[in-house]
């Protein structure tokens, strides 16, 4: 029995608490590491800059045309904002109507299913003509991809209720909203969390593919066109910077995911 326990009682797991110093100590440690690769790559092989340039050079580039690349930056970044949100009210609404309508599952189910086999990147081309040249379609191909991990996670979440729960909150007279709220929802919350997760690391995919599709702006934009004129040092600046927007996204939404569901206890286990 563990210290600090009654008898019967089951020991809480353990969770290592690490200082705030080594929580931001790490991430530069593991971009040093990156640069560091990355330069060594560069030097070993002598390959020349137009095909990888040294990370000084797409540091000082970066540096030098930081103005341009924040502009294109701001278009792409409001593209994946809003198709995240988009797409995980619209994955979320789903997965609850999945859930609640035994009617709305049999028919919707399998056309659920049956549209993630056709390649999300093909319909890129249509949204640009449909849509046009402007964020709109930059914001569908986001929500395209962002959609289905959110809504198949939360709706796996809500089939996964206690259903010892569920019989005694039918005994008591619950109604089917109040059922959701009460049960079904909070079980729902950690794959609901783990759907966004998924999502913020694939939201700026669909932004980038419908801007080198066809769009006036974004970092795809600058990406298509700095390859296009052999500026691969400013190419590979657009890429870090989508990079870090991507990275800062699904921390917030690892954050997120945490306050939704508190009462879940990260434990560090050793294989």
């Amino acid at each position: 029995m563990a210290v600090g326990t009654l008898p019967g009682e089951r020991a809480r797991p353990r969770v290592e608490r690490r200082p705030v110093a080594w929580a931001v100590l790490r991430p530069l440690l593991t971009l040093f590491g990156l640069l560091a690769a990355w330069q060594s790559v560069v030097l070993a092989t002598a390959v020349p800059p137009y095909i990888l340039p040294p990370p000084l050079a797409v540091l000082e580039t970066l540096a030098t045309n930081w103005q341009l690349v924040l502009g294109h930056a701001r278009i792409t970044g409001l593209e994946i904002l809003l198709g995240f949100l988009l797409g995980g009210l619209l994955g979320a609404g789903s997965g609850l109507v999945l859930a609640g309508f035994a009617t709305a599952r049999r028919w919707l189910l399998p056309l659920f299913v049956v549209s993630q086999a056709l390649p999300v990147f093909a319909l890129a081309p249509l949204l640009v003509l449909w849509l046009g040249y402007g964020m709109a379609s930059k914001i569908a191909m986001a929500v395209l991809i962002i959609y289905f991990p959110i809504a198949a996670a939360f709706y796996d979440g809500l089939r996964r209720a206690d259903p010892e729960m569920l019989d005694l909150v039918r005994l008591l007279g619950a109604s089917r909203f109040d059922t959701i709220r009460l049960i079904r929802l909070p079980a729902a919350l950690p794959s609901l969390a783990s759907g966004l997760r998924v999502a913020a690391s694939v939201a700026p995919i669909g932004a980038v593919v419908g801007e080198w599709v066809g769009s006036a702006g974004g970092l795809g934009y600058l990406m298509l066109h700095a390859n296009a004129r052999m500026q691969i040092d400013l190419m590979f600046a657009a890429l870090l910077v989508l990079a870090a927007m991507a990275l800062a996204l699904y921390l917030a939404v690892d954050r997120l995911g945490r306050r939704l569901t508190p009462w879940q206890a990260e434990t560090s286990s050793d294989f």
